[in-house]
């Protein structure tokens, strides 16, 4: 008689895990994506403030700015969403206009995802006292 040995419980793998995202750099990011938003609204009212000769560096600005948003709105996609949608949103981020409302739709969605797990977020961003600590589970 041959001995039959049992072999060790496989996963299935048909339904993976969700992914755990990490809500203090959503958070963080999201602070910063919030500071763009505020750079743009600071650049643009300065273009009518500001005397002809000096409108080019409101112009740098707001291409630093740009640039910035660009960068933080793929890192803040890439922990909402995927690296398609990273890739996307972050080339439409550098349109003038889109790159604003891209800003805006982005942020609400990080806001919603913090909200879900029960951060406060205020006018600039959530506060670091309620952001669980990065090995930390989030409360659903």
């Amino acid at each position: 008689m041959s001995q039959f040995t049992p072999s060790p419980a496989q996963p299935l793998n048909y339904a993976p895990p969700p992914a755990r995202r990490d809500l203090r750099t959503i958070a963080v990011r999201q602070r910063a994506i919030m500071f763009c938003i505020l750079g743009y609204l600071v650049i643009g009212v300065s273009q009518f403030a500001l005397p002809p000769g000096v409108r080019w560096v409101a112009a740098v600005l707001g291409f630093a700015v740009s640039v910035t948003a660009a960068i933080f709105v793929f890192m803040l996609a890439l922990a909402l969403y995927n690296t398609g949608a990273g890739v996307v949103l972050g080339i439409l981020t550098l349109v003038p206009l889109v790159g604003l409302i891209v800003l805006l739709i982005i942020n609400g969605k990080a806001t919603n995802t913090l909200r879900h797990h029960g951060i406060h977020v205020g006018l600039m961003g959530a506060r670091a006292s309620e952001i669980p600590a990065p090995g930390a589970v989030p409360l659903p």
